[in-house]
């Protein structure tokens, strides 16, 4: 199955904002399809960040992914770690 160059495009915008602020995917999955970008698992500050409130940091990323050209909606399924 081919896959939707303007998800690929979303996913990879949507990796690079949130590494820009600080926040760590590692135990996360990122996916987009068909424009909804879904971020599901395990949510954390990387070291050294100055994130204080992850959930209130994750909105926020949420708010500016949503005025890319391909993402339509963002949901946020996600657990955050202090």
């Amino acid at each position: 199955m081919a896959r939707d160059e303007g998800d690929v495009r979303a996913t990879k915008a949507a990796r690079a904002e949130t590494a820009r602020r600080g926040i760590d995917m590692t135990l996360a999955d990122m996916r987009c399809m068909h424009g909804i970008l879904h971020i599901r698992g395990t949510v954390r500050a990387l070291r050294g960040s100055n994130v204080i409130d992850i959930k209130s940091e994750m909105e926020l990323i949420a708010r500016v992914l949503r005025q890319k050209a391909d993402i339509r909606d963002v949901v946020l399924e996600c657990s955050y770690r202090s």
